[in-house]
Parts: structure tokens; sequence; C-alpha cells
């Protein structure tokens, strides 16, 4: 091989090598997830406030049988792992704020107090999240303790998601 050819090869195979660097360098920082709000008890609510924790955000409605399903699994495992650094919230998608009253005095009712955890109605006047549109219920999201997404589930919880959910406690 001559010392042009040589020059050429090293050159390319260089840049071979150095493209998936140089993508990797490109890509736009990950999204942050916002959120601020009014919790059901009066409250004020921001994401910040849970800044270095996994955050699972359950969207939901109160006649959703599957929400109810899942968000009874979800306080199970909120009252689990509330020490491990992680936080449940839950965002009703109600039009309607009487079917959030509704569900929160049956909640108020049915479970101790540190069995509840936030909830927020997003419909609420000064309530901002940039969760975008919520098209399948529920919806959920987990985020990383930068509030960065680890993943989304669209309809209910499967059980391979909830092992990622206890892994990205550690």
């Amino acid at each position: 091989m001559n010392r042009r050819d040589f020059m050429q090869s090293t050159t390319l195979a260089g840049l071979m090598m150095a493209s998936p660097f140089a993508l990797a360098q490109a890509k736009p920082d990950a999204l942050t997830y916002k959120l601020q709000g009014t919790d059901i008890a009066g409250k004020k609510l921001d994401l910040n406030h849970f800044s270095g924790r996994t955050v699972l955000v359950s969207f939901f409605t109160f006649d959703c049988d599957l929400c109810s399903h899942d968000l009874k699994l979800m306080r199970e495992f909120y009252v689990s792992n509330a020490k491990k650094k992680f936080v449940l919230l839950g965002v009703n998608i109600d039009q309607n704020k009487k079917d959030l009253d509704e569900y929160n005095d049956i909640t108020t009712h049915a479970y101790p107090k540190d069995q509840r955890f936030p909830t927020v109605w997003r419909n609420a006047p000064g309530h901002s999240d940039n969760f975008g549109k919520i098209v399948t219920q529920p919806t959920h999201f987990v985020l990383d303790p930068k509030h960065q997404l680890a993943f989304k589930r669209e309809g209910t919880f499967q059980p391979g998601d909830w092992d990622k959910l206890w892994l990205s406690l550690e």
C-alpha cells in the first residue's frame, strides 16, 4: 500500500469511528418535564420540589376502571418505596372538577393519610405542565431524578414496567 492509500484509508476509518461520538455529542438535551399547580388539598405543588427523586406521574380520570386498578397498585408501591426517593403524583384529567372532588372524597375516607399521594387537576386555573396531549387513559410517565423521561406507558402498567420502576430507584 502506498502512502496516499494508507492516508486515505486511515482518515476514512477515523471518520467512521468518530461519527457515533459526534452524533452523540450533537444530540439535543433531553426534555426536562415540568408541572406546577395546586393539589386537591389547596397546597402549591411544583415538580421541582421533588428534585433528586424518581417520580411516577399518572394521568387518570375518575371513572376509568384501568386507572383505578393502576392507582391501587401504584399506591401500594408508593407506600412501600416512599423512603427510597420515590414520589407518585396523580394528575386528574376529568373535564369537570366535581368528578375530582368525588374521587378525593372517596380516597380521603378509604385510605389513611400516609397512603394518599399528591394529586392535581390538570384543568385548574394556574395549572401548567409540558407532558403534552394525553390520549390514552391512564397514561404514566416515569421520570428520573433529573425529571427526564425514563419511560412512558400509555394504558395499564405492564409487569415489566414494575421491574423498570423498581430498578430506577437504585
